[in-house]
Order: C-alpha cells, then sequence, then structure tokens
C-alpha cells in the first residue's frame, strides 16, 4: 500500500505533498524537501514525530 505525506498537514505553509510505495522511500523524498525547502539539515525528533503521524496509507 503507498504512503502519502503533506506538509500543510503538521501545519507549515507549504504545499508540498509526495507519495511513495514504501515508508522508507517516503522518508527519503521528506527528507530531500525538508534540507531543499525548508533549510533543515536534519529533522528533529519533534518534527519527524509530527511526520510520521501524518503519513497516510494511500487506496
Amino acid at each position: 500500500m503507498a504512503k502519502s505525506f503533506a506538509c500543510r498537514d503538521i501545519g507549515m505553509s507549504c504545499g508540498f505533498s509526495t507519495s511513495a510505495g514504501t515508508e522508507k522511500e517516503l522518508m527519503e523524498r521528506i527528507a530531500r524537501h525538508a534540507k531543499e525547502a525548508h533549510g533543515m539539515a536534519k529533522i528533529d525528533r519533534k518534527t519527524m514525530s509530527a511526520v510520521k503521524s501524518a503519513i497516510r496509507d494511500e487506496e
């Protein structure tokens, strides 16, 4: 089952959303976006917890 994520789901003013076949692939895409668009070299624990809670299964 595919997974999806959107920045707006964790309260960010950002239109980024993505989906992937696995959570691992999704997290790689999220980390790349966080670095490139938000200047986050590393995602802190609080943000990572919010990200993981916002990941949705696609049908």
